[in-house]
């Protein structure tokens, strides 16, 4: 009887009790991390997101002021607004005098001469340095002028045995190539052209990076069968437009253009949502097409304050590793934290389990002790 006795009088060291409010804890606990983890997880996706946690601990009253007066100094009016625009969005204060040197240099920049310059400078050069100048490179382009120049100047290059800048020689044929079918289709081409348009400028201007070009050239190599147009460039009446737009044509290849013209659209796209200057400045962060699409993605977001994000935070705003790690460590406590209340849970329902039968057990012992004391007792 004393080997019962000792099974019947143990108990469990730890109640049902514990476990069931750890499991309580770990519920609540749950509650809050499991949102947080799925929406990080979720934000992956959003550059918008990524571009907020990129500023966070980078953006402030100091930083905003400082960057305002920069590009007053540089007479980047629009910089300066888009830095105004983020700062009210994130409740930054900004000094009022600032302010209105803000609104005094872009009123400037809106006169008419300052336009007329600005437009006739971008029509000449395809150098776009503002609106006005990049509505001048577009026009140029739109009515092939541009390419056409672009095209005769590399070409030459190629002709006399220099060194031809062979990405814009190539974005200068396919702009060539789609003008027809930007007419054709009633603008619904144009973000591509756009795209084209500040991709071309950008080169020219040294605002791509080594990365980008190198993975741009692919693209353009792909798009242009180049046998055309150095047999042409052999010949001195390339230097005629009509010659040079002829051997242009021939030489692009829409059909296995599909990737550059996405890539151009979403540079139209950012040019669209935000402006041709943050087109310009997400082309000179970007290593990857990819880049592009998400920089499309924030200026559709953002509007106006993609300038400024992107100036701040760089490449971050676009990237996701940063803001991965921090899913990551989301993920990973919510995985605990449900794991943890599982276990709670299973640990008080098998030591309440385990108190039942074992009162059970100890009744169903008093009873039969009961029984046996009272036939001892008649016996």
């Amino acid at each position: 009887m004393e080997p019962l006795r000792q099974k019947i009088a143990w108990k469990p060291r730890v109640g049902p009790a514990w476990f069931a409010g750890a499991a309580v804890a770990l519920a609540l606990v749950s509650a809050y991390v499991v949102p947080r983890a799925v929406a990080a997880l979720g934000g992956l996706d959003d550059p918008a997101r990524i571009a907020d946690y990129a500023l966070d601990g980078r953006f402030d009253a100091g930083v905003a002021q400082r960057e305002i007066a920069a590009a007053l100094t540089a007479h980047d009016a629009d910089l300066a607004q888009s830095f105004i625009d983020l700062a009210a969005d994130r409740h930054v204060a900004i000094d009022p005098a600032q302010v209105e040197k803000v609104n005094a240099a872009t009123a400037e920049a809106a006169t008419t001469r300052h336009k007329v310059e600005s437009f006739a400078r971008g029509l000449v050069t395809g150098e776009p340095d503002d609106m006005a100048a990049l509505a001048g490179t577009a026009l140029g382009d739109l009515f092939v002028f541009g390419d056409i120049r672009d095209a005769l100047r590399e070409g030459k290059r190629l002709a006399t045995g220099e060194q031809a800048d062979e990405l814009v020689l190539g974005l200068a044929c396919v702009g060539i190539a789609i003008t027809a079918g930007t007419y054709a289709t009633f603008g619904a081409a144009a973000p591509a052209r756009v795209g084209l348009t500040l991709a071309k400028a950008a080169r020219k201007t040294g605002r791509i990076s080594a990365e980008f070009a190198a993975s741009l050239a692919p693209l353009v190599r792909r798009a242009v069968d180049w046998r055309p147009l150095r047999r042409a460039a052999t010949n001195v009446s390339f230097a005629g437009p009509a010659l040079a737009e002829r051997a242009a044509r021939e030489a692009v290849k829409v059909e296995r253009a599909g990737g550059l013209l996405q890539l151009a659209g979403d540079v139209g796209r950012v040019e669209r949502a935000a402006g041709g200057r943050a087109a310009l400045d997400g082309l000179k962060i970007a290593k990857e097409p990819a880049d592009i699409t998400r920089v499309a993605k924030l200026a559709e977001k953002e509007g106006s304050r993609t300038r400024a994000i992107l100036k701040v935070a760089g490449r971050g705003a676009i990237t996701i590793a940063a803001f991965a790690i921090d899913a990551s460590i989301w993920l990973l406590g919510a995985m605990f934290t449900v794991l943890g209340f599982v276990s709670a849970l299973k640990n008080a329902t098998e030591r309440a389990a385990l108190r039942f039968f074992r009162r059970r057990r100890e009744r169903r012992s008093r009873r039969e002790l009961q029984t046996f004391a009272a036939a001892a007792a008649r016996g």
